[in-house]
């Protein structure tokens, strides 16, 4: 056990959280991290309210232990609009979620009602001057999130090493560190630079509770040293592997296009094309640059072993 303000402000074993992926963090995976010790964490900005309940209860029939809902405050689901994310939020309150990361957006939207509620509250950021607005609102920990990771990516493009220990010095609260992170080294690097826990996205695509698609996880177990392009740099930044569709939209960029144009062929459907459909061609996949430490598909629990016991041995060969 690695005790931390993260693993005590959760209830859970290990200081690591499984990110809040969109259309593949679903029940079984979301079950198997927090069975395993970790947060497991449920996306639901690409579920529909109905899809949103059946999930939730999916979860509670398969543990017992403490998990999260990720709410993204940027519309994710094709039938959503500006109102979706407080409705998503007011199901999983209702349904007695008491834990939530909440991502794309001001922590001031959601943050007063979700500990009105009793909730804990994490707000995912991309600099630590956005990580001192989150605690100002009152959020119990946050996210620093760095350039290296997958989906949705700060304009600022800062990088994860740096970062980290500026989100630190930043703010009082917990942080928790994601970006680049795939294995226990990576988790020792977090804690060194001053994190108190980990959230972990790609690594957790290749594994066998996740509804990915097996295309898109054998993509990622192949993928080369640097396998990730980011797109779409003006209007919403995502990083993704190198799909046809992709390498269009940073063309289309370089080319002069607008924000219309961008937005037009990106869609909302494109993620989930490539994420669950296994459409490698018109397909988006959402990955951060880890993935070229990826080398294998294996359980949540194999996994969540070989993380603990990596930030183990890294520990013991530093100073």
């Amino acid at each position: 056990m690695l005790e931390t303000r993260v693993t005590k402000l959760l209830g859970i074993r290990d200081p690591i959280l499984q990110g809040g992926m969109a259309w593949i963090s679903r029940a079984e995976l979301v079950a198997a991290v927090s069975e395993a010790g970790g947060l497991g964490v449920l996306a639901s900005g690409t579920l529909r309210p109905s899809e949103l309940k059946d999930e939730l209860r999916k979860v509670r029939a398969a543990t017992s232990k403490p998990f999260a809902v990720n709410v993204s405050l940027v519309p994710a689901h094709p039938d959503a609009d500006a109102k979706t994310a407080a409705l998503l939020t007011d199901i999983a309150l209702d349904e007695g979620v008491r834990i939530f990361t909440i991502s794309a957006g001001s922590p001031t939207v959601l943050t007063d009602k979700l500990k009105q509620r009793g909730a804990v509250v994490i707000h995912v950021v991309p600099s630590a001057r956005l990580a001192k607005k989150a605690e100002a609102a009152g959020v119990d920990a946050v996210v620093a999130e760095g350039y290296e990771a997958g989906g949705h990516v700060g304009h600022d493009e800062h990088t994860s090493v740096v970062l980290w220990p500026s989100a630190v010095r930043a703010v009082k609260i917990p942080v928790i560190a994601a970006g680049g992170i795939a294995d226990g080294a990576g988790m020792a690097a977090a804690l060194a630079f001053g994190a108190e826990g980990v959230q972990i996205g790609t690594r957790f695509i290749a594994t066998t509770e996740c509804n990915a698609h097996a295309s898109f996880k054998q993509r990622i177990v192949d993928a080369p040293e640097t396998p990730t392009v980011v797109y779409c740099k003006s209007t919403h930044p995502g990083r993704a592997l190198g799909t046809p569709v992709v390498e269009r939209l940073v063309a289309l960029e370089k080319g002069g296009a607008g924000a219309l144009e961008l937005e037009q062929l990106r869609g909302r459907g494109r993620s989930r094309a490539g994420c669950v459909d296994g459409d490698l061609a018109e397909g988006i996949l959402p990955c951060g640059a880890a993935a070229g430490l990826v080398t294998r598909v294996v359980s949540v629990a194999e996994l969540m072993r070989e993380l603990v016991e990596g930030y183990q041995a890294a520990k013991g060969r530093m100073p």
